[in-house]
């Protein structure tokens, strides 16, 4: 039902004047000058009474002869999905292309760079820069992985030289490329048996990297190579053992806190995220907005996903008390099953 308040052209054109969104998908408005008609909240720039004529759809505006506005998008039906659609846009552009400025970004999907700017940081939690850097780390984690040569996976990533590369190259990788590429960083890792089936520990020179859960040794071995390349297996031998044993058992008990220390490596954004999932106390659950909200990033519900998702450190970091608005269970990098399981015995660990 249509809201009364936009019945009369006078009516119209103050909500027009007003940019108001409540009169979206009620009426729209053409421009005779430009030929482009726009949704009341267009945030373009203001047209003249004179040559504004209102039309009750974007179908009929077509009819008249005017084309959607590039920057509203009025033929369209959702303005919200149309923000998280030119995100998503952007997000691909970032990652294609490492030397792409705020001002292309923003003139490929049609918005200013100022508004675009604040737009992208309220989805992602991230600025376009940032997002841009994690993509180029990440190609140059993958071909640093793959053995390429140092020079080459630094260029191919989008690095403009070598020198830019190694100003950055602990926060890009937290070690340099060389001990990246040739395992030199002395990761260590061993395979046990936990409550949750086979538990892959990973250990650095700064502590706990890696706890990767399975079923197979094999599939916790690749999954482990894709984050440290050569890292190699240690003897459950000596002091090595008793450090992986702590793990298993903070695993398999959340009455055990693990009082290792931990090498925790991600984007600025993603240890923002890891950091509000620690916070959430054992047997409660939050969505994914809330945990947004929390950060004070309500608009980066799906970076928030992401940044669980890419959890190196399973249970240590409760990424599994993430569910749902609803309440449901939503995906889990080591399965739903476990999910679930860890849930109920959070849950009955506080009746007791």
């Amino acid at each position: 039902m249509k809201n009364v308040t936009f019945i009369t052209d006078e009516d119209r054109w103050l909500a027009v004047q007003a940019r108001d969104p409540r009169a979206d998908n009620q009426f729209v408005f053409a421009v005779q000058t430009t030929g482009i008609f726009c949704r009341p909240s267009c945030r373009a720039r203001r047209a003249l009474r004179k040559n504004v004529r209102f039309y009750p759809d974007a179908q009929q505006a077509a009819l008249a002869g005017y084309r959607p506005c590039k920057r509203c998008l009025p033929d369209k039906y959702d303005p919200q999905e149309q923000t998280l659609a030119k995100v998503e846009q952007a997000c691909r552009l970032l990652e294609q292309d490492p030397s792409l400025t705020l001002e292309a970004l923003a003139h490929h999907v049609a918005s200013s760079p100022f508004h675009f700017h604040r737009l992208f940081k309220s989805v992602t939690g991230m600025t376009p820069k940032a997002w841009q850097q994690a993509a180029r780390d990440l190609r140059l984690r993958t071909a640093l992985a793959q053995g390429d040569k140092i020079t080459d996976a630094v260029l191919a990533a989008g690095f403009p030289d070598s020198s830019s590369y190694y100003r950055k190259a602990d926060a890009a990788l937290g070690m340099t490329a060389k001990q990246y590429r040739k395992g030199e960083a002395a990761v260590h890792y061993a395979v046990s048996d936990c409550s949750l089936g086979r538990c892959l520990v990973g250990e650095s020179e700064r502590g706990i990297c890696a706890i990767l859960l399975g079923d197979d040794d094999a599939t916790l071995l690749a999954e482990l190579l894709t984050l440290f390349p050569n890292a190699e297996q240690e003897p459950l031998e000596g002091d090595f053992a008793r450090r992986i044993q702590q793990v298993i058992a903070s695993v398999d008990s959340r009455s055990v806190p693990l009082a290792l220390p931990l090498d925790i490596r991600g984007t600025a954004f993603q240890q923002q995220v890891w950091q509000a999932l620690r916070a959430i106390p054992c047997g409660e659950t939050a969505s994914y907005q809330q945990v947004a909200q929390r950060m004070g990033k309500p608009g980066a519900v799906r970076a928030v996903a992401g940044a669980c998702a890419a959890n190196k450190l399973a249970v240590v970091i409760p990424c599994h008390r993430v569910v749902r608005n609803n309440g449901a269970l939503s995906g889990y990098r080591w399965g739903t099953t476990r999910k679930a399981l860890l849930l109920q015995r959070e849950a009955k660990s506080q009746e007791e």
